[in-house]
């Protein structure tokens, strides 16, 4: 596995393992686990969970666990399960021959649920959700014992098997444990441990109609596979203590001990499953890897690398103090690195026809152009030059302010590795729109030479026209226009942001063309692009990464 870039820096969690691994607490190996639920794809947002338990188990010399918590067998999919070891497999992390399903313990939740009802430390309740509600009480008044919870431990064990025997509705009866109706912490006030669900399960079958609640069966995964550190994002912080309770109730031996951390959060990003989800099926976005998506194959279709999202997730940092990280870091992180790494060519992505009066017609050079300032290795190419030229519209004014160092009418500029041109005169069409620019060029003046000493302030890129393949360009931005969709009871979708895609034809140069499908190339001074799997034999497709400059930053001012 390629090494985290950068030095690791220790936190309060890396801090507590070195302590238990000096003081054999565990008396054996490291041992995280990643359990997330196969009913969607990954996100940003598990980058930073994934980077703690892989990171923390590979650091101490352990192992971390890929479980799959399946216990929901209404929105789960092998689909799911094979995109999330793809995912973590790109990342760079590894789990050896320690991948497992928590459906595979069904049989020994169950028993240890049989086990709680003989130690009278469950029983089964027929109260609906909404019955339930009046007696579990609220923040501010106790909750008082449902009918049941007296039921003897034979009457309770009768019911739970016929619970799974199928004699039940859905609903009409639960296992509960049965700790304390008073509890100040509401999520111990005889919690729901198994329901009854009539639904087969995608592993399953129909072998099974009831199934463990997360709370209840997730400490028990963590303790079947010995896992040392159960390491949790924060808002499970106020399901330990029924994590420690179920394992104490049960004599667990040296159990897993669980420990929470802040999850991250993304401006101008959402990470529900729920909403991700629903901007899939209803059209708003292309799939599940549209490149405006946050996930993670979203992310690696946009042209986001493995190491990019390690560093971010090394930069934002593991507290125990809930915030929201600006998109602009993740940004900032590719970026950085494709500055080092992605070579350099030249494409116009709307383009402006430059025709150079006094360059011979049917003449070509090719001019010898740097692949990357930034790595002398990367070498360098030849880009033709010839007559007809396609410049940046954006590069051409008419009337132009002050300070504006591009081509203007009698004005000069550097064409990238090439000659010093100027702008004779401007062709329009019967609607007064500007079609062509008629210039001419200083042939002493090849590949940055200034015989006669005259300084120009600006050099643009150009695209030869008679050598430029065409191509698309996919110009991605961030899906929602508000730092924090839905937030105030909104809702997110009418906070999409409409420019979040914008295709256009553009030119490149042939050597462009010849890029395979993921390589990650900058587009001088426009930004950051990687070629995309929908190209063709003769229309290669590039998805913008990102700018060249954080462009919301200037925004926001």
């Amino acid at each position: 596995m390629e090494e985290n870039p950068g030095s690791v820096k220790t936190d309060f969690i890396r801090e507590k393992v070195a302590r238990d691994v000096e003081s054999g607490k565990f008396g054996k190996e490291v041992t995280t686990r990643f359990p997330p639920e196969p009913n969607g794809y990954l996100h940003i947002g598990h980058v930073k969970a994934i980077c703690v338990d892989f990171g923390v188990a590979e650091e101490f010399g352990g192992v971390c666990h890929l479980r799959m918590d399946d216990t929901n067998p209404t929105k789960e999919d092998t689909e799911y399960v094979d995109s999330i070891q793809e995912d973590i497999h790109w990342l760079g992390f590894d789990w050896g021959s320690h991948f497992y399903y928590a459906s595979d313990y069904f049989d020994r939740m169950y028993d240890c649920a049989v086990e709680l009802i003989k130690r009278g430390k469950a029983y089964v309740c027929a109260l609906t959700p909404e019955e339930w509600k009046e007696y579990c009480g609220d923040l501010f008044k106790p909750g008082a014992n449902p009918p049941g919870r007296d039921n003897s431990i034979e009457e309770n064990l009768d019911l739970f098997a016929r619970m799974r025997k199928g004699e039940f509705a859905d609903g009409e009866r639960t296992l509960r444990a049965k700790i304390d109706m008073a509890s100040p912490n509401i999520h111990m006030r005889d919690p729901v441990i198994y329901r009854v669900r009539h639904t087969s399960h995608f592993r399953q079958g129909d072998k099974w109609c009831v199934y463990p609640m997360y709370d209840f069966a997730h400490c028990l995964e963590d303790a079947f596979e010995g896992v040392t550190h159960s390491l949790c994002t924060l808002e499970f912080e106020i399901h330990r203590p029924l994590y420690d309770w179920v394992l104490q109730s049960l004599d667990w031996k040296n159990p897993p001990e669980q420990t929470e951390f802040s999850r991250l959060n993304l401006t101008y990003t959402v990470m529900s499953k729920r909403k991700l989800l629903q901007l899939v099926k209803e059209g708003y976005v292309a799939g599940w890897d549209d490149p405006r998506m946050p996930t993670i194959c979203g992310l690696r279709r946009r042209g986001y690398t493995p190491s990019s999202l390690r560093k971010f997730a090394q930069a934002v940092g593991v507290t125990k103090f809930n915030s929201v990280t600006d998109a602009a870091l993740l940004e900032y992180c590719v970026r950085e690195e494709l500055n080092a790494t992605a070579p350099r060519f030249m494409a116009v992505l709307d383009p402006l026809k430059v025709v150079i009066e006094n360059y011979p017609e049917g003449k070509t050079e090719w001019m010898e152009a740097v692949n990357n300032p930034e790595d002398a290795s990367a070498g360098t190419r030849l880009v033709p030059f010839g007559r007809e030229i396609y410049i940046e519209r954006s590069d051409f004014m008419e009337n132009p302010p002050k300070k504006f160092f591009r081509l203007q009418v009698g004005g000069e500029v550097r064409l990238r590795y090439t000659y010093i041109i100027k702008c004779e005169r401007v062709i329009k069409d019967a609607g007064g729109n500007i079609v062509e620019l008629r210039c001419t060029y200083d042939p002493a003046t090849r590949g940055g030479s200034t015989p006669d000493g005259r300084k120009v302030k600006g050099t643009i890129h150009y695209v030869a026209c008679r050598e430029a393949k065409k191509g698309e360009a996919r110009l991605y931005d961030r899906l929602f226009n508000v730092e924090n969709p839905g937030a105030d009871g909104v809702d997110f979708l009418t906070q999409l942001n409409p420019d979040s895609l914008t295709v256009r034809e553009c030119y490149i140069e042939p050597e462009l063309a010849k890029c395979a499908v993921g390589t990650s190339v900058q587009f001088e001074r426009i930004g950051y692009f990687v070629a995309d799997r929908d190209a063709t034999a003769d229309r290669p497709v590039f998805n913008r990464t990102v700018t060249l400059k954080d462009s919301w930053a200037k925004l926001q001012e």
